[in-house]
């Protein structure tokens, strides 16, 4: 449809800043379901070699969606695109049953869908209820406010010892502390704000006088006419498939056998509490036919950074988020960077094709040390410019696309998948990408094995397979060659990545075992070559719940990790959930016992909300943990939890200012939220 009507910006404004001070008073609305994606998110995370970053990126869009859940019955394309642990046949097929059959009455009518298995309708439900199908055409005062509800969130980190920091070094006390406040209606409007401190850095004193070390904000409006989504504050984009701009989190090699290589695109605001990765502004997205819908956003936001001492360029751009020593805090928001984009999309019968335009400035020079061969080809200077063209077909059996993108040298990055669904127990993927070692793109993030887009080239295939209903198998490989040294790999090398798993999922209990095995190179103790590096992964893990009410996950990881003489990790671990009225309580218990750091395993431990917990294990130790969660009433969460690591191979924990003078770590976490 072609909206020949025009809106009057000024009016639409006032109408939309109207609409926002009302939603505060509104009522709350109908929640969609909620529980049970944290597991899911703990196989992909632990497995899919996600950045902290990413995991926090990916943790929290989550959470958000489970709190403010989509209407099924009323969600774009676009909306259940960004949900990603569906394939773009799986949108589609969607979307033609609410077509053909009507709106969806019940969840349960999920099962008539058949590209939709029982491990994804149990995560629709988590993250979509079934409501009215029906949009008013026009933004009005009742549509903008139809189903209006918030909360306000906080939680603080209570540390039962001392670091050295603590005593002598960090400018703030030991407790992390933050604040969510975040307000939405059905579908239409959203406004969110977090204010965030770690532990060690100084509030409401220092360079810190505005109280918290960090703040987020943003509001958001969407279906507003011509205007599909408006965002003002902080936000991510993706387009395509990463090559020139992608701030969220990356496709990793399990996601990508999961959704045939399908990339979340657009544009979506963000109260994270991450540091790095989001940009600061206004975007907008216009739809301007059926076919045709263009993104527009532009950026001014601040770095951490590490100054040459010499001419007061940047080293290096720093994304920890730490403030907590007189030298971190030097390097808060001292250079900045302005960025404007445009994508420009059109899709119809199954063809989609793009084309994404970034250029970015930083009022400092980019100047990294050369001198190390792996950083030769960092960004460097102070003007950035990327353009880059998508493209592909997609349908219900078969899917192909991709992207080729050029920096403002000419140099390239490129990257193709091809998806197919041979019936609907077995589907194959495949993803072949090339980036040249000297493409530079501040804004790229996509899939690699390098965890960069540049210097990689490699091809990857996958399958998966359900022989029966509940059983699913899949499988990938992966292998990539690196044309430039990297990061202590001090010349050209390659690396194989590749994983089997089983699952079956039965309703009231799961079993899944996966096996991965990755063979790298890097420089030998004497630099003079390289060397093989090995490292095997493994994880058993039963799923069991009670009606609704008990649940419990016991896991077995292993590793070996390597060059000759292999280390050894093992990690068990018992955790158990009860869910009886207004009171949930979860506890965990692991055993581990590593060689080293090289053999060292990731396990999820269920956390407060906005907190993901998936610390890396090594040595020879224990942790426990008990949490509970209690509704006071319908607007009122209280939760608490007590955490505990014992080491039994050492008499201090962690090194430098972070350094624990005993064996154990007791850790005790408070959270309240309030929903209006």
């Amino acid at each position: 449809m072609v909206y020949n009507n025009v809106f009057i910006m000024g009016g639409l404004a006032s109408r939309v800043a109207a609409a926002m001070v009302a939603l505060l008073l509104a009522q709350p609305s109908q929640a969609g379901g909620g529980g049970g994606w944290e597991e899911w998110l703990d196989d992909i995370a632990a497995f899919d070699d996600w950045s902290a970053g990413d995991r926090e990126q990916a943790y929290d869009m989550l959470c958000d969606l489970e709190a403010h859940p989509l209407n099924i019955n009323a969600a774009t394309r676009d909306e259940l695109g960004r949900l990603p642990f569906l394939t773009e046949a799986q949108v589609s097929d969607i979307q033609e049953h609410i077509y053909r059959h009507g709106a969806i009455r019940t969840m349960g009518e999920l099962q008539l869908i058949e590209s939709l298995d029982y491990a994804r309708r149990r995560l629709l439900q988590c993250f979509a209820y079934a409501g009215e199908p029906l949009q008013p055409p026009r933004p009005t005062a009742e549509s903008l406010l139809r189903g209006a509800h918030g909360d306000v969130t906080a939680m603080v980190s209570v540390p039962m010892y001392d670091r050295r920091g603590d005593r002598n070094g960090y400018l703030g006390y030991k407790y992390r502390h933050w604040l969510r406040f975040g307000v939405s209606s059905a579908g239409r409007l959203r406004a969110g704000f977090a204010a965030s401190q770690d532990a060690g850095e100084p509030f409401f004193s220092g360079s810190n006088s505005m109280g918290y070390d960090f703040y987020s904000f943003f509001i958001e409006a969407r279906r507003l006419g011509p205007v599909e989504r408006i965002v003002v504050g902080r936000y991510t984009v993706s387009f395509g498939m990463g090559l020139v701009a992608n701030t969220g989190f990356s496709l990793g090699k399990l996601s990508a056998l999961a959704t045939m290589g399908r990339a979340p695109a657009g544009i979506r605001a963000t109260a994270s509490r991450s540091e790095a990765s989001y940009l600061q502004g206004a975007a907008v997205t216009l739809r301007l036919s059926d076919a045709v819908s263009m993104s527009v956003f532009a950026s001014y936001r601040a770095h951490d950074a590490t100054l040459n001492a010499d001419d007061g360029t940047v080293a290096t751009i720093v994304t920890s988020g730490y403030h907590r020593t007189k030298a971190e805090m030097e390097k808060k928001n001292n250079t900045h960077s302005a960025a404007a984009g445009i994508d420009a999309r059109f899709a119809k019968a199954g063809f989609h094709a793009g084309l994404t335009a970034v250029y970015t400035r930083y009022d400092r020079d980019l100047r990294p040390d050369t001198s190390t061969l792996y950083r030769r080809h960092y960004a460097s200077g102070n003007d950035f410019a990327n353009i880059g063209a998508n493209y592909g077909y997609e349908s219900r059996s078969f899917s192909v696309g991709g992207e080729t993108a050029v920096d403002r040298r000419g140099r390239v990055a490129a990257i193709h998948r091809i998806g197919a669904r041979l019936s609907e127990a077995v589907s194959l993927v495949a993803v072949h990408r090339f980036y040249s070692y000297r493409y530079t793109s501040v804004y790229a993030n996509s899939f690699s094995e390098g965890g960069r887009v540049q210097n990689e080239s490699g091809i990857y295939a996958g399958a998966e397979w359900r022989p029966v209903a509940r059983l699913r198998l899949a499988a990938y490989a992966d292998h990539a060659r690196f044309a430039w040294p990297r990061y202590r790999v001090s010349w050209p090398s390659a690396a194989t990545d590749a994983m089997l798993s089983a699952a079956y999922d039965a309703g009231s209990w799961a079993l899944g075992a996966r096996y991965r095995l990755r063979l790298r190179k890097q420089d030998n103790s004497q630099k003079t070559g390289l060397e093989s590096r090995t490292v095997h992964t493994a994880r058993v893990a039963l799923d069991i719940g009670v009606d609704g009410k008990w649940s419990g996950r016991t896991q077995a990881d292993m590793s070996l990790a390597g060059h000759g003489s292999l280390d050894r990790g093992l990690m068990v671990s018992q955790g158990v959930g009860l869910r009886h009225g207004w009171l949930q309580a979860d506890a965990f218990v692991a055993y581990f016992n590593t060689d080293s750091y090289d053999s060292r395993l990731y396990v999820y431990e269920r956390g407060m909300a906005y907190s993901f917990y998936m610390p890396a294990y090594h040595g020879h130790g224990m942790r426990g943990s008990l949490m509970a969660r209690a509704d006071v009433g319908k607007r009122l969460m209280v939760a608490a939890k007590v955490g505990m690591t014992a080491y039994f191979d050492r008499d201090t924990i962690g090194s430098g200012y972070r350094q624990v003078d005993g064996s154990t770590m007791v850790d005790i976490d408070l959270q309240a939220r309030w929903s209006f």
